[in-house]
């Protein structure tokens, strides 16, 4: 009788979990269709994303200096692909795959930047279930977008298996551990978002410790808006 009990249990959770993901997954999907059209007219873009994708270059060029072969790169999470524009828009010999779970998102980014040749694509996929096969890159990105994802967990091996030995992957996230980035990010964003997580300096440690990343570091930046970027190497 209690074995059958625990079982109602956890198929009680896992029914419970598989919601919130769904609600997770169906509330970012329409934020972000909604705001498509407008997004590069964004505040946010001044305050947040532009010293977040600055914060990923400078990872980028570090990298590159120990590793200055070409290199092919995707972006998780890529909004309207400025992050994917600005790696074409130097001298690295690099491709970039920019990803959206937002399909209008992706067609913003397809416009912006007439992905027309093989060094760029616009494509819709879910971080959880990513559409590419093991070791296809060597840089993954993911800015701004990974309080998002029901199941961070699941997503950092996710990077982590479609990542080359050698690679690196660099997640930019507001940076909740002190006042301002708790006031900003936990009780502003999250009470117009909801359905959000924001982890903490530890937790996202955690979470690439466990999907086998090594050399990890975290780095906080900006004032008004804090960022916490975290980079590992596959």
């Amino acid at each position: 009788m209690e074995d059958s009990e625990q079982k109602e249990d956890v198929g009680s959770q896992s029914q419970l979990k598989g919601a919130r993901a769904r609600r997770f997954k169906t509330t970012a999907r329409s934020e972000f269709d909604q705001w498509a059209g407008q997004y590069d007219r964004s505040l946010l873009n001044f305050f947040l994303f532009s010293p977040s994708y600055l914060s990923m270059m400078q990872e980028i060029a570090t990298w590159r200096k120990q590793h200055p072969h070409p290199f092919d790169a995707l972006d998780i999470g890529c909004g309207t692909a400025t992050l994917a524009s600005m790696i074409l828009s130097t001298n690295w010999p690099a491709t970039v795959t920019a990803m959206d779970f937002s399909p209008a998102m992706c067609v913003e980014a397809a416009k912006k930047n007439n992905f027309q040749d093989r060094r760029g694509a616009a494509i819709a996929g879910d971080s959880e279930n990513l559409p590419f096969s093991d070791a296809s890159f060597d840089v993954v990105t993911c800015a701004n977008s990974f309080h998002h994802y029901p199941d961070q967990q699941a997503v950092v091996r996710q990077m982590r298996r479609v990542l080359r030995p050698g690679g690196i992957l660099i997640v930019v996230d507001g940076f909740r551990d002190n006042a301002i980035g708790w006031a900003v990010f936990d009780v502003v964003v999250g009470a117009i978002e909801r359905d959000i997580h924001h982890a903490t300096w530890s937790e996202i440690h955690g979470l690439f410790a466990n999907a086998g990343f090594t050399n990890i570091r975290r780095r906080k930046s900006n004032i008004l808006f804090p960022i916490c970027t975290t980079v590992g190497l596959a």
